[in-house]
């Protein structure tokens, strides 16, 4: 069947009020976005635990799906009403066709080349090179698609430098593409850890979906220690840890991610923002020889060896 659109511009502190209201009288759906999106008004957000962030755009615009049938005059007079206008807001009306969403939602999402060696590959493609490693990965609950730079950064990384011997630990595993990836390109064990159920979830659906030997593989959710136990003795110290999470987890959990790695180990940090880079590298030059070793559109790759001067 098919739907309207309406569109208006609202005022950052109405959003959820207007939201509510909205999907009280009958909205599908509600997609709340920056109005100047696009242009060079657009406002970028960002945020991380423990930083301060704008929640919403200064200029905000709401888009609502609503049945063929609804009652427009009525809506745009609600939304006077809730936001104590005594103007009625402008608007943009627009009719959806009725589509094949899930093909259309498909459609956005097409292999990713990070080498000739290894693509990612959604499930309902058909394989760009089937000699290649190719990991089957579709967009789901938990963070790590290869699209997004931070997350290539480390596939690119990792398919350069894995080796037979390594024992990588990938914390903050997300959809486990990282994991699997260094299981795939050869490594001998490989242990991915998250806070998030639905990543761990994600992570061993994955796992299936590219037939991985789960002797060689673990995941599970995060420990409290990273000290080597009855548990984690095969899979830790590691070889090679890598984290694509933020930068100010990254500088939290140093001590704990210094552990996991065994004296010569390399670790691998992304999710770091440029103009971040010089506090990361601060933090773990106490453990690691740090560089820089890769940038893409405004974000960095560190990684550093593990030295023998161990100061705890």
């Amino acid at each position: 069947m098919p739907w309207l659109s309406l569109t208006f511009k609202v005022r950052p502190n109405y959003v959820d009020l207007v939201s509510d209201q909205l999907l009280e009288q009958g909205a599908l759906s509600i997609d709340v976005h920056d109005a100047g999106e696009g242009t060079d008004q657009e406002q970028p957000l960002f945020g991380e635990p423990g930083s301060p962030a704008e929640q919403i755009w200064l200029q905000t615009e709401i888009t609502a799906l609503l049945e063929e049938s609804a009652d427009i005059d009525e809506i745009v007079q609600t939304i006077a009403e809730v936001t104590g206008s005594s103007a009625l807001p402008e608007y943009q009306l627009a009719h959806v066709a009725e589509q094949d969403w899930v093909r259309l939602t498909q459609s956005q999402f097409d292999p990713i080349e990070i080498s000739p060696r290894l693509w990612i590959v959604p499930s309902w493609h058909t394989l760009p090179d089937p000699s290649a490693i190719n990991l089957r990965l579709d967009p789901g609950l938990a963070f790590g698609t290869g699209s997004h730079p931070t997350t290539r950064l480390c596939l690119t990384w990792l398919d350069q430098f894995i080796q037979s011997s390594d024992r990588v630990f990938d914390y903050g595993c997300g959809s486990g593409i990282l994991a699997i990836a260094a299981l795939k390109l050869g490594a001998q064990r490989v242990m991915g850890v998250d806070i998030d159920p639905n990543a761990i979830t994600a992570s061993l659906e994955n796992a299936r979906n590219n037939q991985c030997d789960s002797a060689r593989l673990l995941f599970t959710t995060a420990l409290s220690s990273l000290d080597t136990d009855e548990a984690t003795a095969e899979w830790l110290p590691a070889t090679v840890v890598v984290a694509n999470i933020l930068t100010n987890p990254l500088i939290m959990l140093a001590p704990i991610l210094m552990h996991a790695v065994q004296t010569g180990g390399r670790i691998v940090l992304s999710g770091i923002l440029t103009e971040q880079e010089d506090e990361v590298l601060q933090v773990y030059s106490e453990w690691f020889d740090m560089q820089v070793v890769a940038r893409d559109q405004g974000w960095v790759l560190l990684v550093g060896q593990k030295i023998a001067r161990n100061k705890t």
